[in-house]
């Protein structure tokens, strides 16, 4: 670690620009906010959480995505483009990348992919204090950072793979321009190491930022070393200047220990 907080990895990252996206809205977010509301302990989703598509309203934010992609300049376009594996954020990234034209093939890494839930998947917060009343005592005490569910991860488990990802940016070589499609909680953790936060700095942000679908948050480094810069956070103003609706599914806000 420097004086900064950050890790030598990040420090010395070759890529100049980071443009981290969340996927558009897909039909688990969809079915998890039906299940929130009606009360439900199960969410009814039609396949395991990799092979969830998007709904029909995230297409068209993927769609209007890569309208805005498409007016970058060529002269400070990616030239890498990064997915989770997890079907609705290869979707995303696939629609934007062909409907802004870009020559580029999307990659997928298993690093990307969302935080594992092991036996608390598929269960709403009321399905998990009623099957799972000790875990639901154990996810309060410790918090969200810390909490790992049985067969599952924690936020740090997720961070661990996050900054694996990084350091690999190293060998990118310097001046390279990078996409990486993924899912609310990476995005939150990416700010968390880039930013080298706390936890109680994470978790105010968990417990008052929703990421948005399809939004972008964007990183700049110019020289291609020293530490990275926030540029723009959770920015969806291409889906309103398109039309198209903008979707708010967050996860449980109830995040710090108690």
């Amino acid at each position: 670690m420097n004086e900064g907080g950050l890790t030598d990895a990040v420090q010395e990252a070759g890529a100049v620009e980071l443009l981290l996206i969340r996927h558009g809205e897909s039909e688990g977010n969809v079915a998890a906010t039906a299940a929130r509301l009606a009360g439900a302990e199960v969410i009814e989703v039609p396949a395991r959480d990799a092979d969830v598509y998007l709904s029909g309203t995230g297409q068209q934010q993927a769609t209007a995505l890569g309208a805005a992609l498409a007016r970058v300049d060529d002269d400070v376009r990616p030239d890498t483009v990064v997915s989770s594996p997890y079907t609705r954020a290869k979707q995303t990234a696939e629609i934007a990348v062909q409907t802004a034209n870009w020559p580029l093939a999307v990659r997928t890494d298993e690093r990307l992919r969302d935080r594992e839930l092991g036996i608390l998947d598929r269960l709403t917060r009321l399905g998990v204090d009623r099957r799972f009343p000790e875990e639901a005592e154990r996810r309060r005490w410790l918090g969200k950072l810390y909490y790992r569910p049985p067969g599952g991860e924690s936020w740090a488990d997720v961070a661990l793979r996050l900054r694996s990802v990084l350091e690999e940016l190293n060998r990118l070589g310097n001046g390279r321009r990078v996409v990486l499609v993924c899912h609310d909680a990476v995005i939150m953790l990416f700010r968390y190491i880039l930013e080298g936060m706390t936890e109680e700095e994470l978790l105010d942000l968990a417990a008052s930022t929703s990421i948005l679908n399809a939004s972008t948050t964007r990183y700049v480094r110019p020289s291609g070393s020293g530490p990275w810069t926030l540029e723009s956070f959770n920015v969806a103003d291409h889906l309103i200047e398109q039309g198209v609706t903008v979707t708010e599914h967050a996860g449980d806000t109830n995040v710090h220990p108690h």
